[in-house]
């Protein structure tokens, strides 16, 4: 993705996930905003960002962070809010393992907890032990944990998978969790 478009994403990512505030925006129950309103209202407060180019950052991001409506005149992030929002996901029959990265410094609260969902509305997982290195590692040394998501949901946990592919849940207690890997 072209520099400016990784910047207008950067910025589309606090606004839709954290702060639509910033714009003077405001997302319905399910985290939607009208394409033309959000494109309005940068276009007010920092170089606009046209149509095309948003277009080409909902189909160009590597971790699908946005979604259009399916008649396009909304978009909304795919998951990762910090503000309520309700993105009614269906309930979802997950693999037998997850995986989260995060980096050493915090197993020391997540074998006295388990995963929390802090300021976020869920934990996320992953399905491939990769995609959970590359988040873990923009926050230190990385350490893989195994979820063992399927006895997780036999003990009666839900689990979703939003547009991009991102399974959350609520939380993580740690007797379903296993370290696999450090560095």
């Amino acid at each position: 993705m072209k520099k400016a478009l990784i910047k207008h994403s950067k910025f589309l990512s606090m606004v839709l996930r954290h702060d639509p505030g910033a714009l003077g925006l405001s997302l319905d129950d399910a985290g939607w905003v009208e394409v033309e309103r959000l494109l309005d209202a940068c276009a007010k407060q920092r170089p606009a960002i046209t149509r095309e180019a948003l277009e080409e950052i909902v189909a160009t991001n590597e971790k699908r962070r946005f979604a259009f409506s399916e008649d396009g005149l909304r978009i909304r992030a795919s998951q990762g809010h910090s503000i309520g929002v309700d993105l009614a996901l269906p309930e979802k029959q997950p693999p037998e393992y997850l995986f989260h990265g995060t980096a050493s410094h915090y197993m020391g609260s997540i074998w006295a907890q388990g995963l929390l969902r802090g300021k976020r509305d869920h934990v996320h997982l992953s399905e491939e032990q990769q995609t959970a290195r590359q988040v873990g590692s923009r926050h230190g040394n990385v350490v893989i944990l195994r979820v063992a998501s399927q006895r997780m949901q036999e003990a009666g946990f839900c689990f979703y998978q939003s547009a991009n592919g991102v399974w959350l849940t609520d939380s993580v207690p740690v007797e379903f969790l296993d370290m696999l890997s450090e560095e």
